[in-house]
């Protein structure tokens, strides 16, 4: 059995791997029968920007996460908002 402070951890680490950001916020936890949810606000450089080889501006985006109570990662996404996402409803 998971606890909260293990979902945040396993959240900062596994956006830490996988993106290219700065930094990382948990702005939400919940759990849902045996699945948790987490939804990370970070911060990362604007790859439009990027790409057109232009100083780095970072912007601000939101990740959904969800994992199973082994906290394995079930799922991620990035948000194109964060407007209260609700987990039990998906």
């Amino acid at each position: 059995m998971s606890n909260i402070i293990d979902v945040k951890k396993t959240v900062v680490k596994f956006l830490k791997e996988n993106i290219s950001c700065y930094d990382i916020t948990v702005i939400k936890i919940e759990k849902v029968k045996e699945t948790w949810g987490a939804v990370a606000e970070v911060y990362e450089d604007d790859s439009f920007l990027k790409s057109m080889n232009l100083p780095p501006k970072q912007v601000r985006l939101f990740y959904s996460i969800k994992m199973d109570d082994n906290l394995e990662i079930t799922s991620f996404e990035r948000l194109n908002s964060f407007e209260g996402i609700d987990f039990t409803s998906e």
